[in-house]
């Protein structure tokens, strides 16, 4: 559940109006609800309150570190995938006993930042950074923590560009080479094994996945119990989806259930690592009507656009469209595109819409999650201003970027001057 409603029939975010929102600060512009990330991380993290678990909020999803400090005062860890990330984590005060780091392509310079601030472990994808993590810990005179992440060859039934736990992706190690790799790490001077990573992918819709990579990670476990190795962690990773049309994924609660039956009998510490569940339906993006243009193809025009919110154009997904001022009456079927000179940039598309017209407020909802995070300059368009709201109170978190931030850091050559 979120707390976007229509109220007096302008939407409020809380008992905050939108529509005075996008007065102060303009379009367009992120807005994420407070209330709705407290509720939503509380829910997940009381569905396992009878499973010894550490909730790491996948940051990739929404970096703010606003967000981050929400959750982090709420108890919870941080997964990371990069050093950028590990500087937000902490710059919003998480306990670097509280943060894993995953992902593909950690450099040498991230490894060091990592150890030497005392994260809870790695999840390490290949052999090669095994030894490296190695080598860097031995240079520090430390013991590297770490989990290895393990590809369970699962269909998670989604997208194929966020579908990470099948054997044609780039992430982890198959599962029938585990063993002995546990055995590699178990044998390098400088490295303290301490969980079993596994992720599946984002946006999944049932249980059954994730069922599967249990029985197949417990399954590793034992053998690397019987090996003398002990685990104290098993990572789940994340991947939960959320509700933007017609899915229906399961409630956390159900989630949780289906976990805790095959997962009862381990004596580890469960990791998870909700992202877009936790900020999916907790953020809307929101944007002006400029013009529209009708004929034998509608469309829409409006001032946000395909580096703001690139999940249409990337993925086909969508993004529920819904006036800020209610609408009753005419409808069309247009297209909800953005003023970026490609085809590909739309928000919408052959949608029932109302009838809007030009200084209209629209929100796309359902975009607190791979929203802002995975936004750019791209036709030199400054990226927007976020904004939360607590209450009947908001609060800038993010300023709109200035024409002047576009080229900070860039230099003209001497031999161009003059």
């Amino acid at each position: 559940m979120h707390f976007f409603q229509h109220k007096a029939g302008v939407l409020h975010c809380e008992e905050s109006s939108v529509e005075e929102i996008a007065r102060e600060v303009g379009t367009p512009f992120y807005l994420y609800s407070y209330r709705t990330l407290v509720r939503h991380f509380q829910a997940f993290d009381s569905a396992f309150k009878d499973l010894p678990h550490l909730l790491c909020y996948s940051a990739k999803a929404n970096s703010n570190v606003a967000v981050l400090r929400i959750f982090v005062n709420l108890g919870g860890g941080v997964d990371i995938v990069s050093g950028g990330e590990l500087y937000r984590a902490l710059h919003a005060k998480a306990d670097p006993g509280k943060i894993v780091y995953s992902g593909v392509g950690k450099r040498e310079d991230e490894i060091r930042y990592a150890l030497q601030q005392g994260i809870l472990l790695f999840n390490v994808e290949s052999y090669q950074e095994l030894h490296l993590i190695n080598g860097i810990a031995s240079s520090i005179g430390i013991k590297a923590p770490v989990s290895l992440r393990i590809n369970p060859d699962i269909d998670p039934q989604t997208h194929p560009y966020i579908a990470t736990g099948m054997k044609e992706a780039k992430f982890g190690i198959a599962m029938v080479r585990a063993l002995a790799w546990y055995r590699e790490a178990k044998a390098l001077p400088h490295l303290t094994i301490r969980g079993v990573s596994c992720h599946l992918g984002s946006q999944l819709t049932e249980t059954g996945p994730f069922v599967e990579a249990i029985k197949r990670v417990k399954e590793l476990v034992l053998t690397l119990r019987q090996e003398g190795i002990a685990i104290d962690y098993v990572d789940l990773g994340g991947g939960l989806g959320i509700t933007y049309h017609e899915e229906e994924p399961p409630h956390p609660q159900e989630y949780a259930d289906a976990i805790i039956e095959e997962a009862r009998d381990l004596p580890c510490t469960f990791i998870f690592e909700p992202g877009r569940v936790l900020v999916g339906n907790a953020g809307i993006l929101v944007t002006q009507v400029l013009y529209t243009k009708e004929g034998e193809k509608n469309f829409v025009v409006v001032d946000a656009a395909m580096n703001d919110l690139v999940r249409p154009t990337l993925y086909g997904s969508y993004q529920k469209i819904v006036p800020i001022q209610e609408k009753k009456g005419d409808e069309m079927v247009a297209d909800m595109v953005g003023p970026i000179c490609e085809s590909g940039d739309f928000l919408a598309r052959d949608r029932v819409m109302p009838r809007f017209a030009p200084g209209d407020l629209v929100a796309v909802m359902s975009a607190g999650a791979y929203g802002f995070a995975m936004s750019s300059t791209y036709n030199s368009r400054p990226r927007v201003a976020e904004v939360l709201v607590k209450d009947d109170a908001f609060y800038l978190i993010r300023e709109r970027e200035t024409y002047a931030d576009l080229i900070r850091g860039e230099r003209i050559p001497s031999f161009l001057e003059g």
